[in-house]
Parts: structure tokens; sequence; C-alpha cells
């Protein structure tokens, strides 16, 4: 066994370090969204039947993406719209798919974003 570093491992620290910050955050963006379209189940036919549906945890990423938009909306430029659009979307989903919906403003990551209706 020998205590040489992986090179892999170096080769990705270093690339990360040279992506710029709005790309690493508008990455992270869409992993967030593409999670919760999953959880949502809108990738499936029927978004009911979905075999990974689960509306607790579609909140609890919907939420933590407001956060992250909202926190980083002064850096993302032109990324800002997009974004933001589509968290609305996806706060409006979560809203349909609600067999009880929440009130306006209490709704996943409307702490961050306000009331989506």
């Amino acid at each position: 066994m020998t205590d040489t570093p992986d090179p892999t491992v170096a080769d990705d620290v270093r690339h990360l370090g040279e992506i710029p910050a709005v790309e690493v955050i508008s990455r992270a963006a869409v992993m967030l969204m593409s999670s919760a379209a999953e959880k949502l189940g809108l990738a499936d036919e029927d978004p009911e039947a979905g075999t990974h549906r689960d509306l607790d945890e579609a909140r609890r990423v919907i939420t933590a993406l407001a956060g992250l938009v909202t926190a980083s909306v002064e850096y993302l430029g032109p990324h800002a719209g997009p974004l933001r659009e589509g968290l609305q979307a996806l706060q409006r989903a979560f809203r349909e798919a609600s067999a009880y919906p929440d009130e306006p403003g209490k709704g996943p990551g409307e702490k961050y974003t306000g009331p989506v209706f």
C-alpha cells in the first residue's frame, strides 16, 4: 500500500478550481431542479403513478433550490431568469401535485421567493 495521492482526485480538484462560480452555482441549481422534477414524478408518463414520486423529498429539494437561487441571484447574470422560472414551475407543479395544497407563501421555498400561484 502506498501513500501516494490518487492523481485523478488531484486533477478533479484542480479542474473544479478553474470553473467560474456562476457555472458551479448553475450546475448545482440544475441538479436540484432535476431531482425535484423526478421526485414530483414529472419524468414519468403518469406522474401520480411514478415510482420515484415523493412529495416530502420534493419539498426539501425545492426549498434548497429556492435558497440557492435567491442567495445567488446577483451573481447569476443572464442565468438568473431561467433558473427563477424553472424554480417557479417546480413550485407550481408541487402545488398541483399536493392533495392538500399549502396556502400561498407556505409552499416549498416560498419563504425565500414569496408566494407562487
